[in-house]
C-alpha cells in the first residue's frame, strides 16, 4: 500500500510539473528570445561560476570524508611483520594521488572560470611543445617506476618462502561454498596428498588417508597460528573462485579450482594485544553503540536483541562467491607459541576422526541388527534400579 501511494504521489508530481511548464511557455507568447543554440558570452560566464562552485564542492566533500570516514579503514593495526611495508606503500601512494588530485582537479576547474568564452577572444594555439611534454611524460613515468619497484621488491620479499631453511608452520585453507576448513601438517608439517574423490563423511577434505604424510594432519574449524612464527598457507577450492582475505594480517590470495595457490606471513600481534589495542577498543566501543541502538528496535518489535561484539581476527572470502558469500567466514586466533602448541595437542587426527566413525557406525549397526539384545540389557538396568529404591 505504501509503494502504490509513493508512485501515485509522484505521478501527480509529474503531472503538476508539465502543466507548470506549458503555463511558463504561455508567458511567453509574444516575446522574442534567443532560439539560437551556440553559447553566448551570458552562458560561458554562468559555465565558469559553476565550474569553480564544483571545484569548491568537491574540496568541501573531500573535507569531509576524511573527518566522517578517516576512523573507519584499518590505519595502524597491521598484525603481521609485512603489514607495515604494506601500509608503507599503500600510504605513499594514497598521498601522491592525493596531493595530485587537488592541485590537477583545482588547476582544472579555475583555468575552466578564468578563462569562460569571451565574444572577439581567441585562445592561443601551438601544435607542440617537447620540452612540455617531455616534463608531462618523465614525471609520471618516473614516480609509477618507483612505486612499481617498491612494490616488486616488498611482493618479492611477501612471497618468497624457503621451506627447507624457514620451516614455517604448513596450514592447508580449504574454501567450498559457503564455508572455510583448514587442516594443520601436523608433527612432521607435511601436508598428507589429498583429492576430491576420496571425500567422504569425515574425510571433508578428501585426505588420502594411505599416504604416510597424512597420519598426523588435523581438521580444524578455526585457524589458531602463532605469534612470531613464519605461517604458510596452501589453498584449494573444491567448487568456484575463492579468495582468502586477512584484513589485519594485509594478506589476500585467491583459491583456485584444481591448483594450489599459497601465502605466507608472520603474526605479530596477538588476538588478547590486539583487543588491547587503543584504534581497535574505540572501534569495538562504536560498533556495540551502533548494535545496542538496533537492539532497542528489535526489542520493540519483539525480537531478540544483538550480543556484544568482541573482537577477533576474520578469514573472509574477497570473491563474490555465491549467494552465501557475506558469510563465508571463520575465525583465526593468534596465540602465544605455549598457547598454540597447547591448542594443537589436544587436537584428534583425521586419520583418528576416521577410525572413530567407523567405529560408531559398525556400534550403530550392530545395535540396529540386534534391537531385542539392547531392549533385554535395557529392562535389567530399569530392574536393577527399581529394586535398589526401596532401600533408600
Amino acid at each position: 500500500m505504501t509503494s502504490l501511494l509513493v508512485i501515485l504521489v509522484l505521478v501527480l508530481l509529474s503531472v503538476a510539473l508539465w502543466q507548470l511548464t506549458k503555463i511558463f511557455d504561455l508567458t511567453q507568447v509574444g516575446k522574442t528570445k534567443e532560439n539560437s543554440q551556440v553559447a553566448d558570452d551570458n552562458d560561458n560566464k554562468v559555465n565558469g561560476y559553476l565550474s569553480f562552485a564544483f571545484l569548491a564542492f568537491i574540496y568541501l566533500i573531500t573535507i569531509y570524508c576524511f573527518v566522517y570516514y578517516g576512523k573507519f579503514p584499518l590505519m595502524s593495526n597491521a598484525a603481521s611483520v609485512h603489514g607495515k611495508d604494506v601500509d608503507q606503500l599503500m600510504w605513499i601512494s594514497m598521498i601522491l594521488i592525493f596531493i595530485v588530485q587537488t592541485i590537477t582537479q583545482g588547476l582544472l576547474f579555475y583555468f575552466s572560470y578564468k578563462y569562460y568564452g569571451r565574444k572577439g577572444q581567441v585562445a592561443s594555439y601551438f601544435s607542440d611543445n617537447n620540452k612540455l611534454e617531455f616534463i608531462w611524460s618523465s614525471i609520471p613515468a618516473i614516480v609509477l617506476a618507483v612505486l612499481i619497484f617498491f612494490g616488486l621488491y616488498s611482493w618479492t620479499d611477501i612471497m618468497f618462502v624457503n621451506e627447507k631453511v624457514e620451516k614455517p608452520i604448513v596450514i592447508e585453507i580449504y574454501a567450498q561454498q559457503f564455508k572455510w576448513t583448514a587442516r594443520y601438517s601436523g608433527t612432521d608439517n607435511v601436508l598428507g596428498k589429498a583429492n576430491v574423490r576420496l571425500i567422504e563423511g569425515v574425510n571433508s577434505l578428501g585426505v588420502d588417508l594411505a599416504d604416510p604424510n597424512a597420519q598426523d594432519d588435523i581438521l580444524a574449524d578455526e585457524i589458531h597460528i602463532p605469534k612470531g612464527k613464519k605461517v604458510i598457507f596452501k589453498l584449494r577450492s573444491q567448487d568456484v573462485l575463492h579468495s582468502m582475505y586477512m584484513p589485519h594480517f594485509r594478506a589476500q590470495m585467491n583459491c583456485v579450482p584444481g591448483m594450489v595457490t599459497q601465502f605466507a606471513f608472520i603474526p605479530s600481534v596477538t588476538t588478547a594485544e590486539m583487543r588491547e589495542n587503543t584504534d581497535m577498543i574505540e572501534k569495538v566501543a562504536n560498533i556495540n553503540k551502533i548494535r545496542e541502538d538496533k537492539s532497542v528496535e528489535l526489542i520493540a518489535d519483539g525480537k531478540t536483541a544483538l550480543d556484544p561484539y568482541t573482537f577477533d581476527y576474520l578469514l573472509l572470502c574477497n570473491k563474490i562467491c555465491g549467494a552465501s558469500h557475506y558469510n563465508m567466514q571463520m575465525k583465526v586466533i593468534v596465540d602465544t607459541p605455549e598457547d598454540y602448541k597447547k591448542w594443537l595437542s589436544g587436537k584428534t587426527t583425521i586419520v583418528q576422526s576416521v577410525k572413530d566413525a567407523a567405529k560408531e557406525a559398525l556400534a550403530a549397526k550392530t545395535a540396529e541388527s540386534n534391537p531385542a539384545k539392547t531392549d533385554t540389557t535395557s529392562a535389567k538396568k530399569d530392574t536393577t534400579l527399581v529394586a535398589v529404591a526401596p532401600m533408600k
